[in-house]
Order: structure tokens, then C-alpha cells, then sequence
């Protein structure tokens, strides 16, 4: 077994967006069709370009755990006065809860990487997967961590 592989990405993460399908009338018929909002695009390839640093010399075969620790902007009301020097206030959260949601993040991490095709084949091949999404103190971003694990 390799050792685990880890990176970090500096951005603000962003969730896979699903496609979204409409149907339009044309003619005397409705025709169905289905788009990808590519709002992710931008950051899927800040993932690329911190990832590019830590290919190895060949993907994984087997089995894989991704391990991916989110970290965005808290928002001025956990603040005290809403002023960053002046320190955060007791009650704010320290996890992130509210939308992205962690399963579109992960995909878009998880999609970013196996379009660069140097960790694994296929994005299946994760059978373990963590996800933690927090507030960051400094530096919106993300931490990676690949492994490949015991099939």
C-alpha cells in the first residue's frame, strides 16, 4: 500500500451542479431538453491545477479512500459587531451546515479528479469517502487526502 496523498486547494468551494432538464413547446410538440449549469467549472480547475503537483507515477487500481475537509468564508454575523477584529462570538458554529450541500462538493472534487486521470481509473473505484465542511478562520479551501486502501 502508498502512502496517502495529500493537497490542498485555495478557492472557494463550490458544488457539482446537477443538469436540469425543461421541455419546450415547438411546433405541436414538446421537445425535451437537458443542460449542465457549469458554475463548478472554474473551481474544478483549481482542483486540477493543485492536484497536477501530486500525480502519481500510476493511478490506483483497487480500491480508494478520499478524505476531503472543506473550509468557507464565515459570514460577518459571527463576529462580534460584525467586525473580524473584534473576535468571534461564542455561539458561532464551527461546522458549515447550510448549502453547498457536502454530497455536491464532494462530486465536483471527485469529478475534477478523475477527468485528470492520475489518481484512479474510474471515480467508483472511492469506497470510502469523508467529508467535513467548516468555517475557516483564514483561507477558504479545501484538503485533500487520497489512499489507496487494503481490497
Amino acid at each position: 500500500m502508498t502512502e496517502p496523498i495529500s493537497f490542498w486547494v485555495s478557492g472557494e468551494p463550490k458544488g457539482q451542479p446537477r443538469p436540469r432538464a425543461f421541455a419546450r413547446k415547438m411546433g405541436g410538440k414538446f421537445v425535451a431538453r437537458v443542460f449542465d449549469a457549469g458554475t463548478a467549472e472554474a473551481w474544478k480547475s483549481c482542483i486540477a491545477a493543485a492536484a497536477a503537483q501530486h500525480k502519481p507515477a500510476e493511478p490506483i487500481a483497487g480500491p480508494v479512500r478520499l478524505r476531503i475537509c472543506f473550509y468557507t468564508q464565515r459570514p460577518k454575523g459571527h463576529y462580534t459587531a460584525g467586525k473580524i477584529e473584534r473576535g468571534l462570538r461564542e455561539t458561532a458554529p464551527h461546522y458549515h451546515t447550510s448549502k453547498p450541500d457536502s454530497d455536491n462538493l464532494a462530486k465536483a472534487v471527485m469529478d475534477a479528479l478523475t477527468q485528470c486521470g492520475w489518481f484512479w481509473i474510474d471515480d467508483a473505484q472511492v469506497a470510502v469517502l469523508t467529508v467535513v465542511k467548516s468555517y475557516a478562520d483564514s483561507g477558504t479551501g479545501a484538503m485533500v487526502e487520497i489512499k489507496e486502501v487494503a481490497a
